[in-house]
């Protein structure tokens, strides 16, 4: 069941800022004083976890939860893709030289704190609604506060210095109001407790898959208390969630059995999705309620794609998938040597023969791999340009060609493809896993017991239901799969003791790349690990010989960890935004 529902339910959206807002039309909000009225604001708060809603013109193709522009893109994991001149705003975010005139820094910082207008506003009106039952209302303050909380934690990543709004705001418009505008102020409390207060109040069973638990809310508080260095106060609500938590339907969490589930329509909603957000098409809403962020991260040329050839990985990340023959294991320190071999062209392609992780080919489409059911990909041949970024093309984005017919928003211009009903994940319980294998090495606790959580995550990579199979006949996918894996896989277990905390690691840093590639997690990880300057200039080094474009591409150590303000909303501020370091 998709809680997103049409625009038509909302009436405090702007396409302008936070900070100068009006709504639209002439509605009274005491007409939305009701439960009736709370629910369709509440859920107009859900909508923005796409970070796109057209009936408003907020968001873009930037602005969107999967963070495929400042998590993946500013990291290793890929490129901006497609060709030069086609969205350049990116370039500058990839190499790291951004200013804060960029477009996209001001679209995600309009489309967060929208979210957080909208929960704000539930939470108003549920104290001037008469009709609300006390258990509805402990409810729906759970669910408002959630979200308050997630919204200002996707600001807190990108910016990290941030204003936190809360309900008490009525004049959005005045610039000395100090809880508005002051982003001086450390927001991690704040955001802290409404997740806190969402994990204490929530109930573990809901009406509806797409809403808020207790459960939920615990992974969030995990979370922020992961990027808050708080290991001990993580281990004790994640473990909470790992042996308690269910999805708000009652379904016991758990790692799907193959790996390749969690990209899936048809799986959405089960054992390992413990947040996600729904996406819906074909629901009258203009294709406002698919997954619009990812719309431009298709292959190109019309094989079978028709556009748009972004986000396409680095050859770096299909190097990190290298295993080791003997063991199965990853190299962390050395996989740019000998790499996966890359199709410069089409003459002369040979298919590497090393072994390789299974879930290279779920995250990446490469040359002579069935590219899900659709055909064999051909590497450069599905390219808006090679040359510029590479013979790779994302994957856990892109629905099966069986689905077309259902999972698809026939309204949308960008087809096959195009707009779809896969939901973006946002938390999956390989993230509680590996969270957790992080507390007890930050602790510097039960080493097995972290290697254990690592071993969970990988022996589902391993299984042979995780791999990809050759199609029967590479003319005529339709005829389904042979049993014949499609790469060399292998994937082994760390059977041998860990020898310290530093080797422990970085394993498990190395897992959650892995596990989580081209997610839009990993630029936040290195920061908050606080590996970003030597990773990704190490990066640099390496991918500029394949990409000359990023020959003047730096990482730059207490600056580039954190974007800067949207020039645009200090602006509106009147100065009161204090822009972050470097960016003056």
């Amino acid at each position: 069941m998709s809680l997103v529902l049409g625009g038509g339910y909302l009436f405090f959206s702007c396409n302008k800022s936070f900070l100068d807002k009006q709504p639209y039309g002439s509605l009274d909000t005491t007409v939305l004083a009701s439960q009736r009225g709370v629910e369709s604001v509440l859920i107009g708060a859900y909508a923005l976890l796409d970070g796109y809603q057209n009936s408003y013109g907020i968001g873009g193709f930037g602005s969107g939860t999967s963070n495929w522009v400042f998590g993946s893109v500013a990291a290793d994991d890929s490129h901006k893709g497609s060709d030069a001149t086609d969205q350049p705003d990116i370039t500058p975010i990839e190499k790291h030289l951004q200013l804060p005139t960029n477009g996209y820094f001001n679209t995600k910082w309009q489309t967060v704190y929208e979210g957080v207008t909208r929960a704000n506003i539930a939470l108003k009106l549920l104290v001037q609604a008469t009709d609300v039952s006390a258990s509805d209302q402990k409810r729906i303050s759970g669910e408002a506060r959630f979200l308050r909380a997630f919204y200002h934690l996707e600001a807190k990543k990108v910016w990290n210095n941030i204003p936190f709004i809360d309900e008490t705001m009525t004049d959005y418009k005045v610039p000395n109001e100090k809880i508005l505008v002051d982003n001086t102020v450390d927001s991690w409390p704040a955001i802290e407790a409404d997740a806190q207060y969402a994990y204490d109040n929530l109930p573990a069973l809901q009406n509806a898959v797409g809403r808020a638990n207790k459960w939920a809310a615990g992974a969030l508080l995990g979370k922020i208390r992961v990027f808050r260095k708080n290991w001990q106060g993580a281990r004790d609500v994640l473990e909470d969630v790992y042996n308690n938590g269910t999805n708000p339907l009652g379904l016991k969490y758990g790692l799907f059995t193959r790996y390749q589930d969690n990209f899936n329509v048809d799986f959405e909603n089960g054992m390992e999705s413990v947040f996600a957000y729904q996406s819906s098409v074909n629901d009258g809403s203009g294709a406002s309620n698919g997954n619009y962020g990812d719309v431009l991260n298709m292959p190109y040329n019309g094989r079978p794609f028709t556009c748009c050839g972004f986000n396409q990985p680095s050859q770096d990340l299909v190097n990190a998938f290298k295993t080791d023959g003997t063991t199965g294991l990853p190299d962390p320190d050395n996989y740019n040597t000998n790499p996966v071999t890359i199709d410069a062209g089409q003459a002369g392609f040979t298919p590497y023969a090393g072994s390789l992780d299974s879930r290279i080919d779920w995250t990446v489409g490469r040359r002579g791999i069935p590219y899900l059911d659709w055909a064999v990909h051909e590497g450069t041949l599905w390219q808006r340009d090679a040359n510029y970024s590479g013979p790779y093309s994302p994957i856990k984005n892109i629905t099966r060609r069986a689905q077309q017919g259902t999972a698809v928003d026939k309204s949308f211009w960008n087809s096959p493809g195009g707009i779809t009903a896969l939901n973006i994940n946002l938390i999956r319980f390989a993230d509680v896993i590996l969270w957790l294998a992080e507390c007890e090495v930050e602790l510097n606790g039960d080493l097995n017991l972290a290697r254990t959580y690592v071993n969970m995550v990988r022996a589902r990579a391993a299984n042979p239901q995780s791999f990809v199979y050759k199609f029967v006949n590479d003319a005529d996918p339709s005829q389904g799969f042979s049993s014949t894996p499609a790469a060399n896989y292998n994937v082994g277990l760390y059977n041998t003791a860990w020898a310290d905390q530093a080797s422990a690691r970085k394993a498990v840093h190395f897992e959650r790349r892995l596990e989580f590639a081209m997610e839009g997690h990993r630029f936040f990880d290195l920061v908050r690990w606080g590996e970003a300057e030597t990773t990704l200039n190490k990066y640099i080094s390496y991918e500029k010989t394949l990409r000359p474009y990023l020959n003047d591409a730096v990482f730059s150590a207490n600056k580039n960890e954190y974007f800067p303000i949207p020039q645009r909303q200090i602006d509106l501020s009147q100065g009161k935004l204090k822009q972050n370091q470097g960016y003056n």
